[in-house]
């Protein structure tokens, strides 16, 4: 049985550049980074959330909403800085044993299923140190010309493609000491959550904005 202090980092920073303002604009009545604070304080088992930001106006948010703020070193919320970086960074800003990885750009994840994930993560769970959230990829993929997944001259259906699958970064935990290791929110021998295609939904573009907005909007009057 894991044992420690859990802590859930919400990184975001002003300059989002494919979709302006990305963490505060307005979305089904609210912003994505509001959204997420608010679905964090639902876990009992969270012990600290900490906001962590370039923009002062996120963090006062986030001051107002009761949870932890931290001020981002400027290069750390630039796009010249590398992941590895970006995660290196991060995982110094909590005292804590254990990290929960939930950033604003995946609005449709549960609190349910993050309740699930942090269960099977302090429950031992066999051979894995960090749970990894991924949707599965059943495309036929080519790549510099050449099929990556499938043999053209026997082609399967789609639902019988190898079942690649796509890290979505939705919610991530694991220790604090094997992210500053690794540099990553990856560990040696992460499981790989599979998520539906709701609550894979991953804003990067305006068309994901509108349709994680719809689909939320949606949801909203079941």
């Amino acid at each position: 049985m894991k044992k420690g202090r859990l802590t859930a980092l919400v990184p975001v920073r002003a300059g989002s550049q494919r979709v302006k303002n990305k963490n505060l604009k307005p979305f089904a009545g609210s912003n994505l980074l509001e959204i997420k604070i608010r679905s964090l304080l639902q876990i009992p088992i969270v012990d600290d959330i900490i906001v962590t930001s370039d923009s002062e106006e996120m963090l006062e948010l986030a001051d107002k909403l009761g949870v932890t703020v931290h001020k981002r070193e400027p290069y750390y919320a630039g796009s010249e800085c590398t992941n590895s970086e970006f995660f290196e960074n991060l995982a110094t800003v909590p005292e804590t044993e254990h990290v929960l990885y939930a950033p604003v750009t995946c609005p449709m994840i549960s609190k349910e299923t993050m309740m699930d994930i942090i269960n099977k993560y302090f429950s031992s769970f066999a051979g894995h140190d960090s749970i990894i959230t991924v949707k599965e990829i059943k495309h036929h993929l080519w790549l510099n010309g050449e099929p990556l997944n499938y043999d053209p001259a026997t082609a399967p259906n789609s639902q019988n493609l190898p079942d690649i699958v796509a890290i979505t970064y939705g919610i991530c935990i694991l220790e604090r000491k094997t992210m500053l290791n690794n540099k990553n929110i990856i560990g040696n021998k992460p499981y790989f959550y599979r998520l539906d295609e709701i609550e894979s939904i991953d804003i990067d573009t305006e068309y994901d904005f509108m349709v994680a907005q719809y689909v939320y909007k949606a949801l909203e009057k079941m």
